[in-house]
This record gives structure tokens, C-alpha cells and sequence, in this order.
């Protein structure tokens, strides 16, 4: 196999793209106080933020792990096709999102203050993944 076949780098007009839309999350969703895009291999792609965020690195290799050993979790018990992860704080909430790809497998990190509608921050990280997956997509195919 060459070498730029083992390359899971995601590309950076994707990373690019992921940015703005991780912008506009932070934007649009007042309570969302920071948005990181990384690997499921634990590095951190991009980012954006409202508040300072000590060791981002480590926090994208956490979450990763997190999101891995729930989906084994999930398998274990017969429960197929986990996605997603919720954590609810006395001082805040995190969602943790697979983007899941063949080729550049991602998770998208989200936190919040406490005081976040839940519904209308899972729906707006739910078409934030599909942007990303079709652009992934068009990536991968063009």
C-alpha cells in the first residue's frame, strides 16, 4: 500500500469547512460556550470557542476515547448505530458526535452552559454532521 493511501489526515478545505460551521454553532446557540472538530484517533482538527480551554489536545483525545468505548459499550448489549453522547452537568452540558467516514472518521465535541435547549442544540449538530458528511462525500468522490 503507498504511503499517501495510509494518509487519514482529513483534508484542509473539509477542516476549513467543519470551521466555519463550528463558527456559526457558536454564533447561532448562545449557550454553546465551545465546538471542536477532531479525530477519532484523538487529535484535534479545529476549533472554536467563547471561553478559554486549558489542554484542547487532551480534551480531543478524551472525547474520542469516550465516544469509542460507549459505541463498545452499545455493542456489548445488542444496541446498534451509537452516534451520539450526552453528559449533564450541575454547570453545563457535552455532546459528543460521530461523523462517521471511511476515510476520515471525526467527532464533533460541544459544550454548554447548563441553560442550553437541548432539542434545538441536537438538531443544529445533527445537520452541522450531515454538512460535514456530504462534504466529506463530495471530497472523497471529487
Amino acid at each position: 500500500m503507498l504511503a499517501h493511501q495510509l494518509n487519514r489526515q482529513a483534508p484542509e478545505a473539509l477542516v476549513e469547512y467543519a470551521h466555519e460551521h463550528l463558527n456559526a454553532l457558536l454564533r447561532d446557540i448562545s449557550e454553546v460556550e465551545f465546538t471542536m472538530l477532531c479525530s477519532t484517533d484523538g487529535f484535534e482538527l479545529s476549533s472554536a470557542s467563547k471561553k478559554k480551554i486549558e489542554n484542547a489536545g487532551k480534551l480531543a483525545a478524551v472525547s474520542s476515547s469516550i465516544l469509542a468505548m460507549v459505541q463498545a459499550f452499545m455493542g456489548e448489549i445488542n444496541l446498534e448505530g451509537c452516534q451520539s453522547l450526552t453528559l449533564d452537568a450541575n454547570n453545563g452540558k457535552v455532546v459528543l458526535m460521530a461523523i462517521p467516514n471511511a476515510k476520515y472518521p471525526m467527532v464533533l465535541v460541544v459544550l454548554t452552559s447548563k441553560h442550553v435547549l437541548l432539542g434545538q442544540l441536537l438538531y443544529s449538530i445533527k445537520k452541522i454532521v450531515e454538512a460535514i458528511t456530504k462534504k466529506t462525500e463530495i471530497i472523497n468522490h471529487g
